[in-house]
């Protein structure tokens, strides 16, 4: 198949989150099986080809009532072809989306012209994309204007359509008074005040998905689908969940060269140094169970929840270590009680790649009380690591992790209902009664790294997303 991948981020090029990791992944995953895919990423300042680049000069009509020219620079990445869109206007900025804390205003146009440049690169070389796959609302544009502005097109016109929603809570807001200005879409698009890019984007498209069965369940009931749950409800059989995977080649602790000591599935004896060897990185004291926990520090990540449970997981034995940025108060909090326990509670408030590798294989349990988490690549990462995770069951975590107590001879990690620091702190409990039985532990440990959480199998279900797609379209005629 030709696959055109429309987004705003893609690793290691253009990266905030997870968005980033997810095309980048499936578009090698895709590519390595046969498949050619083209990602359309915009040209930020600062970002690098991966290699010799050719170029295609297009004018762009649309937005802001004229054409606008623009660049188009092609380059081989690690089993796709990379697409960069060069329009410094719209690009050559400080941030990706935000200038002061506040959206850009010209967001719509900017996407939009993403999306723009797509379709016209298909239509100046003579091909089209056997399927179109906006991801966010910053893809969606491209699948708008299919529908609205090439729909008669005797190259792109019918062409199927795929949405990946892998955040809910972003929706790229246009207000009416400059959509036509920016996206050049018919008036009829949207409400009356403005145009919600991610709504109309799920409406537009052949087929919608989010990033986990789980979160596709919770996503279409009241208050769980960031404002658009009725849209996607709507949807029936065409809003579907695929699980993310991870990369395990990047993610294995055999090779990982951030940590003291590898280790691997079947020789689990250097994961002991790793634990040694972080203990001593953070100054904890090593003579009971170490808890991790990695990420935005924001209650939706269920930090808070941490910061509740902490003082009691501190005197039920537990060390606890903490890497992340975010909310002041969270932080603050936990830094506090660091302070009072330092040999007992470690917060580390920053980003750093090789500490989060050596925490993954270094602590004994790592926690993810998430509220909500549409996917989540913490969990599966830790148990590749041979680290039990301690989730929240929503969403992905409860796709991925399996109850210890409740299935004892299928349990990877332990899982809690309510969103409650007593909830986590039980659960907590539960994974140190587990560790202090070796045997049951290292089965624990084992069945978890035996997982399979490679793209292989997400890369098959995408493609039948994909085909789904077809057929659907072939029914809109």
């Amino acid at each position: 198949m030709r696959i055109a991948m429309v987004t705003s981020e893609c690793e290691p090029f253009a990266k905030t989150g997870g968005l980033a990791d997810v095309v980048d992944a499936l578009s090698r995953a895709l590519g390595q099986q046969g498949h050619e895919v083209d990602v359309y990423l915009p040209l930020y300042r600062g970002l690098e080809p991966p290699g010799p680049t050719e170029q295609l000069e297009l004018r762009v009509p649309g937005a802001y009532g004229a054409s606008t020219s623009i660049r188009l620079h092609s380059a081989s990445a690690d089993g796709y072809r990379l697409r960069l869109v060069d329009h410094p206007p719209s690009y050559d900025r400080p941030d990706y989306y935000v200038d002061g804390g506040a959206d850009y205003p010209d967001n719509g146009f900017r996407f939009s012209l993403l999306g723009r440049a797509a379709l016209e690169a298909m239509r100046a070389e003579g091909v089209a994309a056997d399927i179109i796959h906006g991801h966010d609302w910053e893809g969606a544009p491209a699948l708008l204007l299919l529908r609205h502005r090439y729909a008669g097109d005797p190259l792109l016109g019918g062409r199927p359509t795929l949405l990946t929603c892998h955040n809910l809570s972003y929706h790229g807001w246009v207000p009416r008074s400059i959509a036509s200005e920016q996206l050049d879409l018919p008036v009829s698009v949207g409400a009356t005040d403005g145009v919600d890019l991610l709504r109309e984007g799920i409406l537009a498209a052949d087929l919608v998905n989010t990033v986990s069965p789980g979160y596709a369940r919770e996503s279409v009931r009241p208050g769980m689908g960031g404002g658009v749950e009725d849209a996607l409800a709507g949807l029936g059989e065409r809003y579907v969940g695929i699980l993310n995977g991870i990369d395990t080649a990047l993610w294995d602790p055999a090779t990982d060269t951030a940590l003291p000591t590898r280790y691997s599935a079947t020789d689990r004896t250097g994961k002991a140094a790793c634990r040694l060897a972080l203990c001593a990185e953070l100054g904890l004291d090593p003579g009971g169970p170490l808890l991790g926990m990695i990420g935005r520090l924001d209650p939706q990540k269920g930090f808070d929840l941490l910061a509740g449970a902490a003082s009691g997981l501190v005197e039920d034995g537990a060390r606890i270590c903490v890497l992340g940025t975010g909310h002041a108060a969270l932080v603050s909090e936990l830094e506090a009680l660091a302070a009072a326990r330092p040999d007992r509670v470690a917060v580390i408030a920053r980003f750093d790649r090789d500490l989060a590798r050596r925490i993954y294989a270094g602590v004994d349990a790592f926690l993810m009380p998430s509220r909500f988490e549409p996917c989540g690549q913490g969990q599966m990462i830790a148990m590749r690591y041979g680290t039990p995770p301690v989730v929240r069951s929503t969403g992905g975590l409860a796709d991925t992790v399996v109850d210890a107590d409740a299935r004892p001879d299928e349990g990877t990690g332990f899982c809690f209902e309510q969103a409650s620091p007593e909830a986590l702190r039980d659960a907590c409990r539960r994974a140190m009664a587990a560790l202090a039985d070796g045997n049951r532990w290292m089965a624990i440990q084992r069945r978890g790294m035996a997982l399979d959480h490679s793209w292989r199998e997400p890369a098959v279900r995408y493609l039948a997303a994909y085909e789904q797609a077809a057929r659907v379209a072939v029914g809109r005629g």
